[in-house]
């Protein structure tokens, strides 16, 4: 008791002498603020005495706005909520000591009025202030958090106070393991193997993704030093580089689209230059060119007889914004309209407004009343010569301006899309001109016999007006037999008609002094390889015996004949040679067999039977089966096969089909004639 007593009598006047004298400024504090009492470097700090001190609100003290965070931090001591200090400016004369950081703890009084207040003042040296203002400026306003990990408890706290980003990315929570609980899963695990590496004594740096407190997903880079000591930490910097992320995707979505551009630019001026027909070029410019300019609908006309004209598909295109039936057939000359005026002039025009075409055309306020557009390109398609073939008209749904590179991307495809209708045209010309003559060059009658029915059927092909040399031919021969002829002259156009004339004439001369069908294309082969001339041909030549139904067959190169009839069909493959016009003194060899009454003979080329789609095995069984459906009648064959084309149209088809006559049928029809007559 008496040492405890004495403890107790000596130790006031010590903690008093201890707090007068302590060498950091503290201020005892009533509950509502007020100074009770103040140690010597208090009163040094803000220049006044002890006496001027006590009773005066201690956050009166501070500098401006700084006195309400004083205030408020004194209240949250007061409710328990310490421990945190807070940066304060002194309203002092002296600049060195201008900032400080307050900590306050409550301590019970025992006088009345409850609750005390520990004032404890940090001063912050002038290398310590430089560095917090630096902090400061570092975070204020910023996308940045300057941070602290305790490793030995796993808590964070911000270095400077709270930050805007770090309210959103951890408000009031300060455990390690709540914040973690907010990366994006597809980044945890390699966040949690840096954070274990850092715990272990290194630094830490990642990038990685996390959601914040509103549910948003931010980028962060994160940045840390360990600082060993007690206890080792983690000191660092938080950089929210969510719009740099950002900035990167849309820059590589740029270029992934540029990239994408440029192959479908490359894409289109390829299909152009390769185009074969009007329609296809006018197709091109109406169809697959909006995605390159953003437009809503395209119109691509041609000039003919002095009138714009589109392509067939263009009809059914384009809803609300498309025109064209109001167009087509308008005088290409009518310069009270855009195109119009484009084509006369040859000089492109944009309008960016409705307004601005209507105030430069009032002709087209009723055109302009039946489509949504709001704003027009209209420029020429242009070849060599000084007239424009067409006009091509990209259309958007909003007011736009075309751009520099816009114009001239358009200029250069409306440039590639003339240079095409040149050439197209040209090309029609051409083969018109084969056609003809490849039509005058195959008989125009086939010679006809009481005893045998015989078909003929010549197609051009369909595929980009492709004239090649495909031919037919029934020759009257001597001693009751008919020869029976199809072929195919390699290539196309004028030539490959030229061509297929030339053999069919040869056929002829040789066939008229011949019976035996390999001599006569012996013969046909060694004067196309004599001539010099590089012709190559595929044909199979029959001489068939009208009274016994004898075919003696000689090949070179063609697909094999079909044989049908209503119990089925037959494909007979008679030995072949080589085609000819390649080898000087190559020999054909004859086959031969029957042609039975009432069974239907096929001749055809390789158009009808094969393509890249079809087999030719596929072809001559599709063949087939419609011969012997239609087998006694020639022509009904003929029409059917013709219609059905297995292998498409993409090349020219000559056929042949004849039946031998059964006596009994030839009495039925001569009895039919008599009692006619």
């Amino acid at each position: 008791m008496n040492g405890k007593r004495a403890a107790g009598d000596g130790s006031e006047g010590a903690l008093a002498e201890a707090f007068s004298h302590a060498p950091e400024p503290m201020a005892l504090a009533l509950a509502d603020g007020a100074v009770l009492h103040a140690n010597l470097a208090f009163t040094e700090l803000f220049g006044l005495e002890e006496a001027d001190l006590v009773g005066r609100t201690w956050y009166d003290l501070l500098d401006g706005d700084d006195a309400q965070r004083g205030a408020r931090a004194h209240d949250e001591a007061l409710a328990g909520h310490w421990g945190r200090r807070a940066r304060l400016r002194l309203s002092v004369s002296d600049k060195a000591a201008h900032l400080v950081e307050a900590e306050l703890r409550p301590l019970p009084g025992k006088e009345a009025g409850g609750t005390h207040v520990v004032a404890l003042l940090h001063v912050l040296s002038t290398e310590e202030t430089d560095l917090r203002v630096i902090g400061e400026l570092r975070t204020d306003n910023s996308d940045s958090v300057l941070w602290s990990l305790d490793l030995g408890t796993g808590r964070l706290r911000e270095l400077f106070g709270p930050t805007p980003l770090g309210a959103l990315l951890a408000g009031n929570d300060r455990e390690l393991e709540r914040i973690l609980e907010r990366v994006h899963p597809d980044d945890i695990a390699r966040v949690r193997d840096a954070m274990s590496a850092s715990f272990a004594g290194r630094d830490y740096e990642q990038r990685f993704r996390v959601f914040d407190r509103l549910g948003d997903e931010r980028s962060l880079h994160v940045r840390a030093r360990y600082v060993p000591g007690e206890p080792d930490r983690l000191v660092g910097i938080v950089d929210d580089v969510t719009e740099h992320v950002q900035l990167v995707r849309r820059l590589a979505d740029r270029r992934r689209t540029e990239a994408e551009h440029g192959r479908l630019v490359t894409e289109l001026s390829s299909k152009l230059v390769s185009a074969t027909t009007v329609d296809k070029v006018m197709d091109l410019l109406s169809e697959e060119f909006l995605p390159i300019f953003g437009g809503v609908q395209a119109i691509a006309l041609y000039v003919e007889n002095g009138l714009l004209r589109s392509s067939p598909n263009a009809h059914g295109r384009g809803g609300a914004v498309n025109n064209i039936n109001s167009i087509d057939g308008r005088r290409a000359d009518d310069t009270d309209f855009p195109m119009g005026a484009v084509i006369q002039d040859r000089q492109p025009r944009f309008f960016e407004s409705r307004a601005e075409i209507i105030s430069r055309f009032p002709a087209a306020v009723e055109l302009m009343r039946q489509v949504r557009g709001q704003a027009w390109a209209t420029v020429p398609i242009f070849g060599d010569g000084k007239v424009a073939l067409g006009v091509w008209q990209m259309v958007w749904d909003r007011p736009h301006h075309a751009s520099r590179d816009e114009r001239a991307l358009m200029l250069t495809f409306a440039g590639l899309a003339g240079q095409a209708l040149q050439r197209i045209k040209a090309q029609q010309a051409e083969l018109e001109l084969a056609d003809a003559v490849q039509r005058r060059m195959l008989p125009r009658q086939v010679a006809s016999f009481p005893d045998m029915d015989i078909a003929t059927k010549y197609l051009p092909s369909r595929a980009d007006w492709r004239i090649c040399g495909d031919f037919y031919d029934v020759i009257e021969l001597p001693e009751s037999k008919v020869g029976l002829l199809v072929g195919d002259v390699q290539g196309h156009g004028v030539e490959a008609a030229a061509a297929m004339g030339q053999i069919r004439v040869a056929f002829r001369a040789y066939a008229s002094n011949q019976s035996d069908p390999g001599v006569v294309l012996g013969e046909t082969n060694r004067l196309l390889t004599e001539t010099g001339e590089i012709v190559f041909a595929t044909c199979g030549y029959l001489v068939v015996d009208r009274e016994s139904g004898v075919m003696q067959a000689a090949w070179a190169g063609q697909p094999p004949a079909v044989l049908a009839s209503k119990g089925g069909y037959e494909i007979w493959e008679p030995e072949t040679g080589p085609p000819l016009g390649v080898l000087p003194s190559a020999e054909y060899p004859v086959t031969t067999r029957m042609l039975p009454p009432g069974t239907s003979l096929l001749l055809c080329s390789d158009g009808l039977v094969e393509s890249s789609q079809i087999p030719m095995g596929e072809g001559l069984a599709q063949v087939g089966a419609a011969l012997a459906e239609h087998s006694e009648s020639p022509e009904d064959a003929a029409d059917v096969l013709a219609e059905m084309a297995p292998a498409g149209r993409g090349d020219d088809i000559a056929l042949l089909v004849t039946r031998m006559v059964s006596s009994a049928d030839l009495a039925r029809s001569r009895a039919a004639v008599a009692s006619g007559t």
